[in-house]
């Protein structure tokens, strides 16, 4: 149920924002909305490609690789329904995103893209180089998912474990090496009585 509201979420604040984003932008004709000097504007842009304007294809590969990736991300949260919390706002994130993009290639045949970082302008291995994603709120909602994901793995993917079973690995040793000192004493009791 939580990651079904956190793709809601996402899914909502995407497709909410692109709407203003074509609204503002692209209706209106301005284009383009400085919003901390030239390093964050909105932009907007239609993005036939991946995220952050990756080119794989056609418009039809694309949309079938989006769908692919969404069942598949469908089909993994399926099988993983016991996982902890970091699994489920990892996975509700990234399918939240490709819910997102998935409704503009279906409905439009591309992405909306508006949000403008202008990273980087100027000489990069002696060429001329300008670095600026434009992407939109599903590309971050899958890039934060996949990067938490990458940094967070182990804890993701490990299953809570109930109360009684999560003990310090401390409290555990010296349980069983308790257990192993009972047990070797009594095999040596036993072993001395047969003499």
């Amino acid at each position: 149920m939580q990651i079904f509201l956190i793709v809601a979420l996402v899914v909502a604040l995407d497709q909410s924002t692109k709407l203003l984003a074509k609204k503002h932008l692209f209706e209106t004709g301005v284009g383009q909305i400085p919003v901390i000097a030239d390093w964050l504007k909105f932009t907007y842009t239609e993005n036939p490609g991946i995220a952050f304007g990756i080119r794989i294809g056609g418009p039809v590969v694309v949309t079938i690789f989006s769908l692919v990736a969404t069942i598949g991300i469908c089909y993994y949260l399926y099988r993983t329904q016991q996982k902890n919390i970091y699994s489920r706002l990892v996975i509700g994130l990234i399918l939240g995103g490709a819910v997102g993009n998935l409704i503009d290639r279906v409905a439009y045949g591309q992405v909306i893209d508006f949000i403008h970082f202008d990273l980087y302008n100027g000489y990069l291995f002696g060429r001329y180089t300008s670095i600026f994603p434009i992407f939109n709120v599903a590309d971050a909602a899958i890039t934060t998912g996949v990067g938490v994901m990458l940094v967070w793995y182990k804890r993701i993917f490990e299953p809570d474990l109930p109360p009684a079973l999560a003990t310090s690995d401390a409290a555990t040793g010296t349980v069983n090496d308790a257990a192993d000192e009972s047990s070797a004493a009594n095999h040596d009791a036993d072993t001395n009585h047969r003499k």
